[in-house]
């Protein structure tokens, strides 16, 4: 596990120092996914509700929202091409050109800003805990000596460093893969946004999330960061804002995340956190 961990870590160092920009021939991307018909997207496939196989079909927030961008561009919902990411190689999948872009609950960062280029926010989270029921665990402060996973490439770490220092931290690549360590009890809490623990929760009753939420983070689409993507970015910038404005983005919001619950409503004000 120490391996994977490093290894991932510099993975992403080595793309934070280099940037992602394209080394191909410099051309409009908005250009080429006209000519090509067809927009690449990549998305999670195992955090439910944004992007999750379900009976063989991939679907969630993510996924309806990519559909709904690619109608806008090419005319035509069902022009685009999902690719498998994870927070660990989201950003490598970019940056290579495999995906034109991100839509996997990618949040803005002004670290990540230095090596992509975001959209306005689309969906709003907070960093929550997530418990098995009946733990003594109350409150972000208790997790101090105690094991938490924590999924790599994600805001995480850094966020329950700054609140719980001294916890023990276990990276997984993947969302599911943390659940796992989760449901294996190799450790007593998870941490990840509350939307994704929210949809882990729906299958999983024996599992509850904690009230806090110790910060707030927006949600963004993520392009490579050149010339070549601005009117990509344009594009996609203009069908979020329409999408708010006609009320399809609290459309999909109460179409993948699950009703109010005690695990999910009236959530007190984050606690001021890192910046990045």
């Amino acid at each position: 596990m120490l391996k994977k961990i490093i290894l991932s870590l510099i993975i992403i160092s080595s793309i934070l120092l280099t940037g992602c920009t394209s080394k191909k021939e410099k051309t409009d991307l908005l250009s080429v996914i006209k000519k090509r018909g067809e927009l690449i997207v990549g998305v999670s496939y195992d955090s439910k509700p944004f992007g999750f196989v379900e009976n063989g079909k991939l679907q969630g927030y993510d996924v309806d929202m990519a559909h709904l961008i690619a109608k806008r561009i090419l005319g035509n919902e069902k022009l685009v091409k999902f690719v498998e990411v994870t927070p660990s190689d989201r950003i490598s999948k970019l940056c290579s050109g495999e995906v034109d872009m991100l839509a996997a609950t990618m949040t803005i960062t002004p670290q990540r800003l230095e090596v992509v280029d975001f959209s306005i926010p689309y969906f709003y989270a907070g960093q929550a805990i997530m418990i098995r029921k009946g733990t003594s665990i109350k409150t972000v402060g208790d997790l101090n000596g105690r094991r938490v996973i924590i999924i790599l490439g994600t805001t995480g770490e850094k966020n329950l460093r700054y609140f719980a220092p001294e916890a023990i931290l276990q990276g997984y690549k993947s969302y599911q893969a943390g659940f796992n360590g989760m449901l294996n009890r190799k450790a007593e809490a998870l941490t990840t946004d509350d939307a994704i623990i929210a949809g882990f929760i729906m299958d999983h009753p024996e599992f509850m999330m904690l009230p806090q939420r110790y910060t707030q983070e927006g949600y963004g689409i993520a392009f490579r960061k050149d010339a070549e993507s601005k009117t990509l970015k344009y594009e996609v910038n203009s069908a979020i804002a329409e999408l708010r404005k006609k009320g399809y983005l609290n459309h999909l919001k109460a179409t993948w995340l699950p009703a109010p619950s005690d695990n999910f409503k009236n959530k007190p004000t984050p606690q001021q956190g890192p910046s990045d």
